[in-house]
């Protein structure tokens, strides 16, 4: 297991809302688009997994996308991600009202981004963290990266890092033995 910082572990153990950001973060930020105009997307499914580990423990999972594409809702739909914001110009904005709506302070969210449109959610909470593949600008400005690239796992690295912290790994890991 990877030895963290204090300061990343504590901010991770804070976390009770985890917002994510769509293209570049659950997936590798490539737009395809099928015969008949339709959007494909590919979502790597440890990233789902992890996040139905951290709504097993009662973490909040969001989405905060400036694009609307239904294969987006449809994936948060099936892992029942209860806020999922599409469409969205001002991700700061979005989030502060988010974190009102469940009576969360800044300190208690995460946000994970990869380009410059998600700068302003990300420099406003507890947790920032940029995937592997960010934008240099945006990961300096990140408390954390992850190791791996958007759409490849990285949420995935963020769930066991908030699981870690809080001291549920090894029970999650424990319950497929």
């Amino acid at each position: 297991m990877e030895v963290r910082p204090l300061d990343i572990r504590q901010r991770a153990a804070r976390i009770r809302l985890l917002a994510l950001d769509v293209d570049g973060v659950l997936t590798d930020g490539r737009l395809y688009f099928g015969n008949n105009g339709e959007e494909l997307k590919a979502f790597h499914i440890r990233d789902g997994h992890g996040i139905k580990m951290l709504q097993r423990h009662g973490v909040e999972v969001a989405v905060i996308s400036g694009r609307h594409a239904p294969a987006t809702q449809r994936r948060m739909n099936d892992l029942g991600v209860g806020h999922i914001l599409l469409g969205v110009d001002n991700k700061a904005a979005a989030l502060q009202a988010l974190l009102q709506q469940l009576d969360l302070t800044p300190e208690e969210a995460a946000f994970v981004g990869d380009d410059l449109i998600d700068l302003p959610a990300l420099i406003r909470v507890g947790l920032a963290v940029a995937v592997a593949d960010a934008d240099a600008f945006v990961a300096l400005h990140a408390h954390w990266r992850t190791h791996s690239r958007g759409g490849h796992g990285a949420v995935r690295e963020v769930c066991e890092l908030i699981l870690e912290a809080r001291g549920l790994l090894d029970q999650e890991r424990t319950r497929y033995l």
